[in-house]
């Protein structure tokens, strides 16, 4: 790269949503009550988290979202303008609300928790000409799946077609159609939805490398990244062989953004031109990191936070 010239953006495309977090000793049964717990208000969403790990750590990041007309969206964009994210792509819809997820978290950091979709899921032919342009001029374009699976597809189709790397990470899990793997140039689900994607159940380490081989077939052009939680990730890059690499020991808090921050964090490595495995290995620090600690967005750390969680 010129160093003159300035670093291509991360775009990042996903979801906005509002959280309401409860923490709570245990998470209640189906038609049980659990008192006595704790509440937070915070920005979530797959996609804005994830934009907001990357600008944290310092990447170049513009957001792709659809928020409501409403003071939730309002409070969003102020927020990712705040950390010094791109705002101008966000639509806003006048007849729908901003997405809003409801979690309940436990003393172990294990979660439930339900999404109204809102604004996320409206997405026009408008839509995707508008922000057409700043998909084909971005470094890389990372997509989940908190919004329509044709949007991602139509759109890592256009990045592909520019020679844009594109970063899925497969959350929520679904099915994926041949079409939009061989535009993915990373994939990078855990081991729910590498089994989703895949077809292989991923209960240990050789179980893992038997889905990221399954997910190369099925046509991810670079490299599949299964995140094994406390283990750290499973790596396999084409005509590479297959590496482990270790998440550092923490005592978790709350996982709800761990798997955000490693994406966010891998996004910025990777833009940056950052070696696969190295990239992997930030990543599994910064998603390790944001476990300790609470909420999605509160949770992420900036880059002298994760300079000192290495030292």
């Amino acid at each position: 790269m010129n160093p003159m010239q300035p670093m291509k953006p991360i775009v990042v495309i996903g979801s906005s949503n509002t959280d309401m977090v409860v923490k709570t000793a245990t998470l209640p049964r189906p038609g049980e009550t659990v008192t006595g717990g704790e509440f937070l208000l915070a920005a979530g969403g797959k996609g804005a988290n994830q934009a907001v790990a990357a600008a944290r750590l310092g990447g170049n990041v513009t957001f792709i979202a659809k928020v409501g007309a409403d003071s939730f969206g309002d409070q969003a964009i102020a927020g990712y303008k705040k950390e010094g994210i791109d705002t101008s792509q966000i639509g806003r819809e006048q007849d729908h609300a901003t997405g809003i997820a409801l979690i309940l978290v436990d003393q172990n950091g294990e979660n439930l928790i339900s999404v109204a979709s809102g604004a996320n899921a409206v997405w026009s032919d408008a839509d995707l000409a508008r922000i057409r342009n700043a998909v084909e001029q971005a470094g890389l374009v990372v997509f989940q799946l908190e919004i329509p699976l044709n949007v991602v597809a139509a759109l890592a189709q256009v990045a592909a077609d520019a020679g844009v790397p594109v970063l899925l990470d497969p959350a929520p899990a679904a099915e994926l159609p041949a079409e939009l793997l061989r535009n993915v140039t990373y994939l990078k689900p855990n081991e729910h939805e590498a089994e989703t994607v895949s077809g292989v159940k991923v209960v240990d380490e050789a179980s893992a490398i038997k889905a990221a081989e399954r997910l190369l077939e099925l046509g991810v052009r670079k490299a599949a990244v299964i995140t094994l939680g406390a283990k750290g990730a499973l790596v396999l890059e084409r005509g590479g062989k297959p590496q482990l690499v270790p998440a550092p020991k923490i005592q978790a808090a709350d996982s709800t953004a761990a798997g955000d921050a490693f994406t966010g964090a891998f996004a910025w490595q990777l833009n940056q031109g950052i070696e696969l495995l190295e990239a992997v290995r930030i990543a599994n620090h910064v998603a390790a990191l944001s476990a300790t600690r609470m909420g999605a967005q509160p949770s992420l750390p900036t880059r002298k936070e994760l300079d000192n969680f290495i030292r």
